[in-house]
């Protein structure tokens, strides 16, 4: 039987922030710490992003061409992302 999971949030790839010198996702989490979501993850599918101070999750909503531009920048087919840094 699979555990049915409760979101804090669900949120949107654009408006989460971008590291690109750990290639990883963030957001803010109202403990005071930032969700992680690697770029791993999105590209295995996953939609699930983790505080690593607390017990809250979000679940990380995008498309594939969310998916198709970052590799193609993985890459190294250009410079366009799905998503802005802040």
């Amino acid at each position: 039987m699979e555990e049915e999971l409760c979101f804090y949030e669900e949120v949107r790839l654009e408006d989460m922030t971008y590291d690109d010198a750990d290639k990883t996702f963030y957001y803010d989490c109202p403990c005071g710490d930032r969700f992680e979501f690697p770029l791993e993850d999105l590209f295995d599918g996953e939609e699930v992003a983790h505080c690593p101070s607390c017990t809250l999750i979000i679940r990380v909503l995008y498309t594939e061409e969310d998916i198709v531009r970052l590799e193609k920048r993985e890459d190294g087919g250009g410079d366009s992302v799905a998503v802005e840094a802040c």
